[in-house]
C-alpha cells in the first residue's frame, strides 16, 4: 500500500477521490465501524467546489445540495447591513453549495466505492505508528472493543483524523483539548417558507447573539429545509468541553435570546420553535501550528488546522489541502519530500484564516455595526459607508484564496 489515510471525512475522502485519480494506490482506515450522514449543514466555497468538479462530482453535488445565490447580513433588529451575490452570480467560474455535511460525506464514499472500490476499512482506528526509513508502519485498533487489529505498512501516512487527531496530539502532546473562544451553538434543521431569495445565507445580529440560517433542500410543498445556527458567548465555567454531532440540545437555554428577532423576511422565534432536533456544539478551533509534517506522516483537514465554521472554510480548506498533497506526490513522488512541500504550501496560508475565523472573518461586519450602533440605525451609510463594508468582504476573500478574478484565472490544482 503506498499511501495509508487515517479517517474517512470529508478531506479524507476528497484525498482518497485524488489519489485515485491520479493513480496512487492508498488505502483509507476509519475508526467508526459505520459511516452515518452526521451533522448539519456547511458550505462549500467556490474555490473547494472547483476541485470537486474536477474530480466529475457536479451532478452529486446537485442532488445532495443547493446553489447559494447571496449572503446578507442584518442587525438585531432586522435592518440590512450587508448583501452580497454569491457562487456564479457573483462572477465565480463555479457555485458555492449549501449542503448537508453528512450528505457530502456520503456522496463521497459512494462515489470512492464505486471508483477504487474496497479502499475503506471502517471499524479500524490508526492508534500508533514507527516511520521508518523506507515508509510507515501503521498499529491498528478497534475503538470500540479496545482490540488490536493488526499493523500496515506504506509509504506515507496522512492524519486525516479531525479536530480530535490523536495523531496530531501525538506530535504535540502539551496542546490539550480545542480551544473554545466563550461561545456555544445550537443547530437545528425546520422546514419552513422560503426567505429572500430562496437560495439566501443569512446572519442577524453580532458575535454575542447571532443567527445564521439558510436552505439545504426544497420540500415537496414549496418550503425550505433550513439549517440553522443560534451563537450565544457564555460564561467562562459553562461546560463546552463535548463535540459530539449527536449532543441534544435544549430549546430553553437559547431561544429566549432571539425572542425578538421575528422579522417579515422571516420569522427566527418561529423556525427555533418548530425544528425537528436541535443539537449543541462549542465554537472551538486549534492554534496555528509550527509544523504538520514529519518525515513520512502528515497532518490534513481539521486535524492540521480546524477553524471557527465563520465565513465557511472549514471543508472547503480540507479539500484544497487533498488537491495539494497529491500535486506534491507526483511532483515529488510518494515520500517525506512531498509531504513536506505540501506542508510548506499550505500551512501558513490556512494558519491565516484559522485567525482570521477567530476574528469573526467576514462576519465582522455585524460586530463593528453592532458596536456603532446598539440601537439599531436608518441608514446604513451613517454607519459603515459602502466602501468600509466592500473592503472587509474583499479583504477576508484574499486571505482564504476566494478573490474572483485571481481564483478564475487560476490553472488548476491538479492536472491529471
Amino acid at each position: 500500500m503506498t499511501v495509508i489515510i487515517a479517517g474517512a471525512g470529508i478531506a479524507g475522502l476528497t484525498l482518497g477521490l485524488s489519489l485515485h485519480q491520479a493513480g496512487i494506490p492508498f488505502h483509507i482506515y476509519e475508526a467508526v465501524e459505520e459511516i452515518k450522514p452526521l451533522g448539519v449543514g456547511i458550505n462549500l466555497q467556490p474555490h473547494a467546489v472547483r476541485e470537486l468538479f474536477e474530480l466529475g462530482l457536479e451532478k452529486a453535488l446537485d442532488q445532495v445540495g443547493l446553489r447559494t445565490e447571496e449572503v446578507a447580513y442584518f442587525s438585531k433588529e432586522g435592518n440590512e447591513i450587508w448583501r452580497e451575490p454569491r457562487g456564479m452570480l457573483a462572477g465565480y467560474n463555479w457555485p458555492q453549495y449549501s449542503i448537508h455535511r453528512g450528505g457530502l460525506q456520503m456522496a463521497l464514499y459512494d462515489a470512492l466505492i464505486e471508483r477504487a472500490g474496497d479502499v475503506i476499512t471502517l471499524g479500524a482506528m490508526v492508534t500508533d505508528f514507527e516511520d521508518e526509513a523506507e515508509g510507515v508502519k501503521v498499529l491498528l485498533t478497534n475503538r470500540r472493543k479496545k482490540q488490536f487489529l493488526k499493523h500496515v505498512t506504506g509509504q506515507v501516512l496522512i492524519a486525516a483524523d479531525g479536530i480530535n487527531s490523536g495523531l496530531r496530539a501525538g506530535f504535540y502532546p502539551d496542546e490539550g483539548p480545542a480551544v473554545w473562544g466563550g461561545t456555544m451553538m445550537w443547530r437545528g434543521v425546520t422546514n419552513a417558507p422560503k426567505f429572500l431569495t430562496g437560495r439566501s445565507m443569512a446572519m442577524v445580529g453580532s458575535k454575542g447573539c447571532k443567527f445564521v440560517v439558510y436552505p439545504i433542500g426544497d420540500n415537496d410543498d414549496g418550503t425550505s429545509r433550513l439549517n440553522w445556527i443560534a451563537d450565544l458567548a457564555l460564561p467562562a465555567d459553562y461546560d463546552w468541553l463535548s463535540q459530539d454531532w449527536n449532543r441534544t440540545g435544549t430549546r430553553a437555554d437559547f431561544a429566549r435570546y432571539f425572542k425578538d428577532m421575528g422579522f417579515d423576511w422571516l420569522d427566527i422565534p418561529k423556525v427555533i420553535e418548530q425544528a425537528d432536533g436541535i443539537w449543541e456544539f462549542p465554537m472551538v478551533d486549534r492554534n496555528p501550528l509550527p509544523g504538520w509534517s514529519f518525515g513520512n506522516v502528515t497532518l490534513l483537514g481539521d486535524a492540521a488546522h480546524a477553524m471557527y465554521p465563520i465565513g465557511s472554510n472549514g471543508a472547503s480548506q480540507g479539500i484544497i489541502d487533498a488537491k495539494v498533497l497529491v500535486r506534491e506526490m507526483l511532483a515529488h513522488g510518494v515520500n517525506s519530500a512531498a509531504l513536506k512541500a505540501y506542508d510548506e504550501d499550505r500551512r501558513e496560508v490556512v494558519n491565516a484564516v484559522v485567525l482570521a475565523n477567530r476574528g469573526d472573518g467576514p462576519d465582522k461586519v455585524l460586530d463593528i455595526v453592532g458596536e456603532r450602533a446598539p440601537n439599531g440605525f436608518d441608514d446604513i451609510e451613517t454607519v459603515m459607508p459602502l466602501v468600509e463594508r466592500q473592503a472587509l468582504a474583499d479583504g477576508y476573500k484574499k486571505t482564504v484564496g476566494m478573490d474572483i478574478e485571481i481564483l478564475n484565472a487560476r490553472p488548476s490544482i491538479l492536472t491529471v
